[in-house]
């Protein structure tokens, strides 16, 4: 049975994460509201967030906040965290989770889609950092947690727009740290491995594709949703208060 460390300065936390609602984002949604914290999230798929929302209360008797948008609407983000903050107080921890890795092949890429890629995997990342800042400000510190990923790492092909603007987050990461640091806001990188969601399941997960990923990595073991949420809390907690600018990979050895 998977037991999260418990981390006592989460409790009544403030915490907002963009796609909570399904896969490492809902696993990330449970772990915050196990340790009492105030959790929101955003999500476009409201079924499985109803959902998730609904399993999280009967499993830590607290109703997560759901809060339905698409977050290439950069207006429509802004407007979630604004809720939010009204709702539970000020935002100490920013999880920017929310991505897709749809494959596409180079010769289909339009323009079009090269813009909607940037608009749903990297662009809402710095809006929403944008947005909580003078929030974390006030509460004197917090924690802005962005996804990275290992397939630009391991050179994984077929999904360029993807996999640039999954690189691009590192640099991101960085640039806010150092913009935020005096505000005693870290800002760090959190980098999954293929993490074996029910998505992946479906969608990519053959039995060759398994045996690959099995040889790739150190550890011979699927990194699942909960492992990726446990460095999350980590990086939410005030044990980490003096990590900042860093990628933390949970990838069971394969970058």
């Amino acid at each position: 049975m998977h037991r999260p460390a418990i981390y006592p300065g989460l409790s009544d936390q403030t915490v907002f994460i963009t796609g909570g609602g399904s896969g490492i984002g809902a696993a990330i949604t449970a772990g915050f509201a196990g340790q009492k914290a105030n959790v929101a999230f955003v999500d476009i798929a409201e079924k499985q967030s109803h959902a998730t929302c609904s399993r999280v209360e009967r499993e830590t008797g607290r109703r997560p906040l759901f809060i339905p948008c698409d977050i290439r609407n950069v207006k429509m983000l802004q407007a979630a965290i604004e809720q939010t903050r009204k709702s539970l107080g000020d935002i100490g921890v920013l999880v920017n989770n929310a991505a897709n890795d749809d494959r596409h092949a180079v010769r289909k890429v339009t323009v079009e889609y090269w813009d909607e890629r940037m608009a749903l995997n990297l662009r809402p990342m710095f809006f929403a950092a944008q947005a909580v800042l003078p929030q974390m400000k006030r509460l004197g510190g917090g924690s802005i947690i962005n996804f990275g990923s290992i397939s630009w790492m391991v050179t994984q092909g077929g999904f360029p727009a993807y996999a640039t603007a999954k690189s691009a987050v590192h640099g991101l990461t960085r640039t806010l740290a150092r913009d935020f640091g005096s505000f005693n806001i870290r800002v760090n990188c959190v980098v999954p491995g293929w993490t074996i969601t029910e998505r992946q399941l479906k969608k990519w997960l053959t039995p060759s594709a398994d045996r690959e990923r099995k040889r790739a990595q150190c550890l011979p073991v699927r990194v699942l949703p909960e492992d990726v949420a446990d460095m999350v809390l980590f990086l939410g907690s005030d044990a980490s208060s003096k990590c900042t600018a860093q990628d933390f990979t949970v990838d069971a050895g394969w970058a």
